[in-house]
């Protein structure tokens, strides 16, 4: 009994002692995970609406003619661009998940796009917006890493006291936070002449999105510059390209040239129909002038 008694004090005090040992050693997790939360709470980030609101609201501008530098350190202005559609995208080099990532969703769709529309009927520009930190050599590591290699496809770094404005002029929205940035997801769609006609919002710019108002701007632009038959052609060929979920490419549909095929037939029936009829009517009136 007595050594029952004993056996019982040797396990309380050992429980106390672990439970003693627990609470020591788990009091700074909890005020880590507590700090942590707090921190969380109170982080600054960006709401939704604002910044759909802000974006959408851009749709229309002609952004600011700022100098920026490209990746090999040359003064260069969004006006060079001009004469072809455009699609603006805003980064920071050190992001390490969300910008690269959308960076390689964005060149998968500009290569499908490239693949049907051709290398040379659009361009793409990237601008890094996290200054002095963005500079032209760090585009164009950010740029390697990504194995984007387009020829028409710049990285930018704007100047710091640019920065702000610039976002304003694309309704790009950003905020510093602890981790980096919380900013927009968006690539903006300008047309020949430098102004905005489409935001396409989101974390993933897949080539349907991009390619309908792309293909739209390409289209109009060549038959506005047209300069013979074989444009025309080619601004067919595009117009009757539509986007293949299944595989990601576009393809061509022969929805748009059955149309245009019964069009024609249709426009030559009529035109052989007006021909016979007046040629009969011809006929006619000759016979009763005898």
């Amino acid at each position: 009994m007595r050594a029952f008694a004993r056996d019982a004090r040797s396990m309380s005090k050992l429980s106390i002692r672990v439970l003693l040992m627990v609470a020591i050693l788990g009091l700074p997790a909890a005020l880590w995970a507590g700090t942590d939360s707090a921190a969380s709470n109170s982080r600054p980030g960006l709401e939704p609406q604002a910044v759909l609101a802000a974006s959408r609201a851009a749709v229309g501008n002609t952004p600011g003619d700022y100098p920026m530098r490209d990746r090999q350190d040359r003064v260069v202005r969004l006006s060079d661009f001009r004469g072809k559609p455009l699609l603006v995208n805003f980064v920071y080099t050190g992001c390490f998940q969300v910008c690269p990532n959308s960076t390689l969703v964005l060149r998968s769709a500009v290569n499908a796009m490239r693949d049907r529309f051709g290398s040379e009927q659009f361009r793409v520009v990237s601008i890094g917006f996290d200054q002095p930190t963005d500079t032209p050599a760090a585009l164009r590591n950010y740029a390697a890493q990504r194995r984007i290699k387009d020829a028409n496809w710049e990285f930018l770094s704007p100047r710091g006291e640019d920065v702000a404005a610039l976002a304003r002029d694309f309704g790009f929205s950003y905020v510093a936070t602890p981790g980096g940035f919380d900013h927009t997801l968006q690539v903006s769609i300008l047309d020949a002449e430098g102004r905005i006609r489409q935001q396409v919002v989101g974390d993933a710019f897949a080539a349907e999105a991009l390619g309908e108002p792309l293909r739209q701007l390409i289209a109009g632009r060549m038959f506005k510059d047209s300069s013979g038959f074989a444009d025309l052609l080619e601004r067919v060929r595009i117009l009757c390209s539509v986007y293949d979920a299944d595989t990601g490419q576009y393809r061509v549909s022969y929805a748009l040239y059955i149309e245009i095929a019964g069009g024609l037939t249709f426009i030559a029936a009529m035109l052989w129909f007006a021909i016979r009829e007046w040629r009969a009517a011809r006929t006619e009136r000759r016979l009763a002038a005898r």
